[in-house]
């Protein structure tokens, strides 16, 4: 039998999830309010929170100096294109792990863990050269190439996490009505796990959004996507703080409201197989 839970105890860890919620939003907050300040107001000390002079000055400054629209079509093409060609071949791989273990099948994985502790400068002057070697630095593939190798071991971690939680006599059934092993893991595997998919499609395309030492290494004009038009807004002459803001707002705006819709969608994924 559950163990009843004061309503003193409730209301401690509610207040105490206000509190981390509030501490974990209040810089995109006052990145918010910022970019409606001038430049002087966003440097003012003590700091103006919200009694000041709206302005949407440094909107229309950031949107006549820069392309934002290019950008903003970089950052689609690269993030869901690596996000697409990891399930790919993730999806087959997590189906080897999960349903055809063998005695190597956790090194693999742990190898496979082990990169993403790897700093991204270790491999900085290689990866470079190989790029230009091979003519992809600039290009939305070399892009799309080197986000889905930085976010591949996550998309394959997660998929044999859901893949281990669905019944193996399901797939067995299959077998026994004659489906081949394509068939399997397109007609059977992934419509089971759907919710585990999508999760870790919203979580990689968050992840590749967001991806900033790699985007602004190999690219120059063609390909840049929003990292780059961020840091666009530091210069030698400074931080124009305001402006820095008005267009960081504008970078995470688009995955802040794609997260805000599929936010169902994608705890009930990542809580796949959790609560047995």
């Amino acid at each position: 039998m559950a163990r009843a839970v004061s309503t003193r105890r409730k209301l401690a860890f509610t207040a105490l999830a206000w509190i981390v919620a509030l501490v974990v939003f209040f810089p995109i907050l006052w990145a918010f309010l910022t970019s409606f300040k001038t430049e002087g107001t966003a440097i003012a000390a003590p700091p103006k929170f919200l009694f000041f002079e709206w302005t949407l000055e440094n909107y229309r400054t950031v949107l006549e100096r820069s392309n934002y629209f290019r950008f903003l079509g970089n950052s689609i093409i690269t993030a869901v294109g690596s996000t697409l060609l990891g399930l790919v071949v993730a999806i087959p791989a997590a189906w080897a792990m999960a349903f055809s273990p063998t005695r190597r099948t956790k090194d693999v994985l742990m190898w496979m863990l082990s990169t993403k502790m790897l700093p991204a400068v270790g491999v900085l002057v290689p990866i470079t050269m190989l790029f230009r070697m091979m003519g992809l630095t600039d290009t939305h593939l070399g892009l799309v190439l080197v986000l889905t190798l930085i976010n591949l071991p996550i998309i394959v971690w997660m998929l044999f996490t859901y893949f281990k939680e669905i019944p193996v006599d399901i797939l067995e059934a299959a077998r026994m009505d004659g489906a081949s092993l394509r068939q399997e893991v397109i007609y059977v595997l992934t419509p089971m796990a759907i919710p585990g998919i999508a999760s870790t499609l919203l979580l990689n395309i968050i992840l590749a959004w967001n991806e900033s030492f790699w985007t602004i290494v190999l690219t120059t004009t063609q390909a840049t996507p929003l990292p780059a038009f961020i840091a666009a807004y530091s210069s030698p002459e400074g931080l124009f703080w305001a402006k820095l803001s008005a267009a960081s707002m504008m970078a995470i705006a688009p995955i802040l409201i794609m997260g805000w819709f599929s936010q169902k969608q994608l705890v009930r994924g990542l809580t796949f197989g959790a609560v047995k």
